[in-house]
């Protein structure tokens, strides 16, 4: 099935303390996702990138202090992912960091619920009082679901943007404490990779679309961090134990095969930490795999 792919870049790199992965969207362009989308028979409108402040021209503490940068660029990716889903377009959102998925989930179910495939060795479910760090790429599932700094959660409309039983997340491996009794509270549905390990990934990946399967469509928020390290090198937070290229691949060909993937963000690679721009090339073909390339 032929789609128009928006390409959106989000070079942002506030919402945590290791510098880098503003370059996300370069990476990204530069390892070929136009071509290679095309080649898949799809179109491609590239949408140049969100403006993001610079971040030496901001509080030099970081963290929370960058709370009003953050939204303000949030409130730009939430008109974007709205005006693309109205002329029935799926926006792809390159990060930068996870904070982006704030504005660009309130953007894309401005007009109507989707479900929420989260991918990423983390929760990202803390709020201000529970993050032992105050960075803010640690916090934006939490604010979908209604929880942490206000104006987070009234990013673009007011309130929640999602319920616990619109979201799956899958690949996890390292939670805070406090995160920990975020998550089990919040009732919303975790694959560890602890699970992953014993059930497999395609049982994982089948039951997870299951349970969305009441949603019309889905969005799909990626993490490089999801990977195993040996393979993505190139992200700010790498954890041990992670996803193999052959296990994000069938991954994403399995959710593929539901035709119901309607949005799209690509997040935390850092060329900087990376090889040979490694982690940028595996996220392309992920992509590619996510819309429609197969074996045979």
């Amino acid at each position: 099935m032929t789609i128009t792919v928006n390409i959106i870049g989000v070079p942002i790199d506030l919402g945590q303390s290791r510098r880098g992965v503003d370059m996300g969207p370069s990476a990204l362009r530069y390892a070929d996702l136009d071509n290679r989308l095309r080649r898949l028979g799809h179109q491609v409108i590239d949408k140049g990138n969100i403006n993001i402040p610079v971040r030496d021209t901001l509080p030099p503490e970081g963290g929370l202090a960058f709370l009003p940068a953050v939204v303000r660029a949030g409130e730009a990716m939430y008109q974007a992912g709205q005006a693309a889903i109205e002329a029935g377009h799926l926006p792809l959102f390159l990060g930068g960091d996870h904070s982006i998925a704030v504005g660009t989930l309130g953007g894309v179910t401005h007009t109507g619920p989707a479900g929420l495939i989260w991918i990423d060795a983390h929760g990202d479910f803390n709020t201000p009082e529970s993050s032992p760090s105050g960075n803010l790429h640690g916090m934006p599932l939490a604010a979908l679901l209604g929880l942490g700094a206000a104006d987070l959660v009234n990013l673009g409309r007011p309130g929640p943007k999602l319920q616990p039983s619109e979201v799956v997340l899958i690949g996890v491996r390292d939670l805070d404490s406090q995160e920990k009794v975020l998550l089990k509270e919040s009732q919303v549905r975790v694959y560890t990779m602890r699970e992953i390990d014993e059930r497999g990934i395609a049982a994982v990946a089948g039951e997870a679309l299951e349970r969305l399967s009441h949603l019309p469509r889905l969005h799909v928020s990626l993490d490089m961090d999801s990977l195993d390290p040996r393979e993505a090198p190139g992200v700010g937070t790498p954890v041990p134990g992670g996803l193999t290229s052959r296990e994000a691949h069938l991954l994403m060909e399995i959710i593929a095969d539901c035709a119901c993937v309607g949005s799209i963000d690509v997040v935390e690679i850092n060329p900087i930490l990376d090889e040979r721009n490694q982690t940028a090339k595996i996220a392309v073909e992920l992509i590619a795999s996510l819309l429609g390339q197969t074996i045979l």
